[in-house]
């Protein structure tokens, strides 16, 4: 075994010293069949993950299901056309790194570019629903979605993170040799379908998921005719019984659900159902019984003066439990490391010349063609020119003082961020968000600060994460070879694509269905927890109902207890302890979708078991094809709710009758 592994090693280390002398120039790596082919993936995978955004608000990380797909369309492409008897140029790993990067980049943008929080946060829905007679909730302070000025928003606060590190990359990359999970993983794969040995385990990946995403489309548009008006169809079906079923218990035969849980760690999973029963089948029965004397019985259950402030304010407090700790970890583990990486000085690293060769051609790969630091600087300046000239006339609640304020500090918390998802695979741009969401409201008064805070939020959020995910793809690049150049290139393609689709996807879902509906399918759960984050930052505790101070105080400690119990435990006891940021978006949304994403870690479970090997080859096929799809039917089924074309079965189930 151990002489076949050195075998493999020599054989992949002299594949890369042959394949670094053949390697084209950057601007090569891009190519026409590429962008289409990134456009594509982005599109659906945009679909995909806003259905996630305004349903659960829970997203999986999809980088290394893109990479998957990038090969899946174009070996798939040069085929016909050789079958065809074309000859086409060779598909290497560079170009499937660039596809991967592109795409990312573009659907990165429908994940956080703030349409099921803070941007959606600012709708009139979200607004009345909070209640206007609650202080801070200032009369006036809404602003409609628009496709106009949400793709201005997006296009003058994207591009700002993908300078902000980019004269850091080396020390990053190769000083620190910070590890960058996801980047890691998805560099492995893809160099690992790029041999004879990868193509052969490709090709199992490939038919996996043409069956599953066939299976799935098919199952989606089966239950479609179905799902009639109102609660009706596979999606309501009261699984565990009626009772269970109006406390959200039940299994709704979600694919993409399914495909997530795949995707996610059992403890992700089983965080969600812990979140589920502690919520919908403890807490919330309980607090409806003190309906009348915790909150007047008047009140609809809707009203963030009765049970609905309760779900929300508790769900802020596991968030802000949870974030303030990582937070704090991160910082501390960045500035640990720091320290004792500047000690060892690794630029004069005796052992740099010791490295093992396949490290030194990737290094020599990195560093051979150079992004200039004034060409990032340069565009940084003036990127934030534009954008602080321009957001104050689109909000004008936040001065333009703040915006300048930002974009100072922002390449400083970007570091910060992403040294630690280096470390960790942790990606704390929503805390630093959640941070200048205080800060701004606090300071920009009761009239001003909900509008200034949400928008503040995003402006940190989207400087911080963006040059985060750089980061990560340049780790990617640098396993694979890839010029760093043509990574920034097509990581700015994919965002400036991102910039349009997303907006476009918004709108698919905003016109066709009842978004921010609480009783409806698309709940936006995120949307109201960050505007009432925002009201308490203008008012502080005088927003929340009866007794929930001293509620929200016992789930914020215990969110930080819980990661302090997992940290400093042994392994056999913290792998029992839940995540209390998965725990806290069932209290809101309901059970369904932890049962539906249980059910996913269950298959993976039993797979493991029956077959290890196989299940690590086949679940990100598997799960990824059924959650495309899940996600391809949305658009079809969008285009039919536009045109007024209804399902035209209601299948509900009621009570028999006495």
């Amino acid at each position: 075994m151990e002489v076949s592994r050195e075998i493999d090693d020599k054989e992949r280390m002299e594949e890369e010293e042959e394949e670094t002398k053949r390697i084209q120039p950057w601007n090569k790596h891009i190519t026409i069949r590429g962008l289409v082919a990134s456009l594509l993936i982005g599109i659906m995978y945009s679909v995909i993950v806003m259905k996630l955004n305004l349903t659960t608000g829970l997203v999986p990380n999809l980088n290394v299901s893109a990479a998957l797909l990038a090969f899946v369309f174009i070996r798939t492409w040069t085929k016909l056309l050789h079958k065809a008897g074309f000859v086409t140029t060779p598909f290497t790993r560079q170009e499937n790194t660039i596809i991967q990067t592109c795409a990312v980049a573009c659907y990165s943008i429908a994940v956080g570019g703030g349409f099921g929080s803070y941007l959606l946060g600012l709708n009139k829905k979200t607004y009345e629903e909070v209640g206007v007679d609650t202080e801070g909730n200032s009369a006036g302070s809404y602003k409609e979605p628009g496709i106009g000025w949400m793709t201005g928003f997006l296009f003058v606060t994207s591009f700002v993170g993908l300078l902000a590190l980019v004269p850091l990359r080396k020390i990053m990359i190769i000083d620190y040799k910070l590890t960058y999970p996801s980047g890691t993983a998805t560099a492995v794969l893809i160099n690992g379908f790029h041999t004879p040995k990868g193509d052969k385990m490709a090709r199992k990946q490939v038919v996996g998921f043409a069956k599953f995403f066939t299976g799935s489309f098919a199952w989606a548009f089966f239950q479609w005719f179905f799902s009639g008006s109102g609660k009706c169809g596979f999606t309501y079906f009261p699984t565990f019984g009626l009772k269970a079923y109006a406390n959200t218990f039940y299994f709704d035969f979600s694919m993409t659900y399914i495909g997530a849980g795949m995707i996610c760690s059992h403890l992700v999973n089983l965080s969600l159902l812990a979140g589920a029963v502690l919520s919908y089948g403890v807490m919330w029965p309980l607090i409806g019984d003190r309906k009348g004397h915790w909150f007047p019985a008047s009140l609809s259950e809707s009203s963030m003066k009765s049970l609905n402030g309760y779900k929300v304010f508790i769900s802020i407090a596991l968030i802000l439990g949870d974030g303030l700790y990582n937070f704090l970890k991160i910082t501390f583990f960045t500035a640990r490391n720091i320290y004792t990486t500047s000690r060892k000085n690794p630029k004069t690293n005796p052992d740099e010349n010791n490295q093992p060769l396949d490290n030194l051609q990737r290094n020599e790969v990195f560093l051979r063609e150079s992004i200039p630091f004034w060409v990032a600087a340069t565009g940084y300046v003036i990127f934030s020119v534009v954008s602080i000239i321009i957001i104050p006339f689109m909000f004008p609640e936040l001065k333009w003082y703040f915006v300048l304020v930002a974009y100072v500090i922002a390449p400083c918390l970007g570091f910060c961020n992403a040294y630690g998802a280096g470390l960790t695979d942790m990606n704390m741009a929503y805390n630093y968000g959640k941070v200048a969401l205080f800060v701004l409201a606090a300071m920009s008064g009761k009239e001003n600060g909900v509008v200034a805070g949400l928008v503040g939020c995003g402006l940190i959020k989207s400087i911080v994460s963006i040059s985060s995910d750089l980061m990560h793809d340049f780790k990617t690049g640098h396993l694979t070879l890839t010029s760093p150049r043509s990574m920034l290139v097509s990581q700015a393609i994919g965002t400036a694509i991102g910039c349009v689709v997303a907006p476009l996807t918004f709108f698919l879902f905003y016109k066709a269905f009842d978004v921010g509906n609480p009783d409806g399918e698309y709940k936006a759960p995120y949307a109201i927890i960050y505007r009432n984050m925002a009201i308490l930052g203008v008012e502080g505790f005088s927003a929340l109902p009866h007794h929930c101070l001293q509620l929200c105080y016992g789930f914020f400690a215990f969110a930080m207890m819980a990661n302090l119990v997992r940290d400093t435990s042994s392994t056999q006891i913290g792998k029992w302890i839940p995540l209390p940021m998965a725990m806290a978006v069932p209290f809101l949304v309901g059970a369904y979708f932890a049962i539906d994403m249980c059910m996913g870690s269950l298959c993976v479970f039993i797979w493991h078991k029956l077959n290890k090997q196989k299940a690590n080859l086949m679940v990100p096929a598997v799960a990824s094809g059924l959650i495309c799809g899940d996600g391809l039917w949305i658009l079809p089924s969008s285009i039919l709710a536009l045109a007024g074309v209804s399902p035209p079965i209601c299948m509900n189930f009621l009570p028999t009758k006495n």
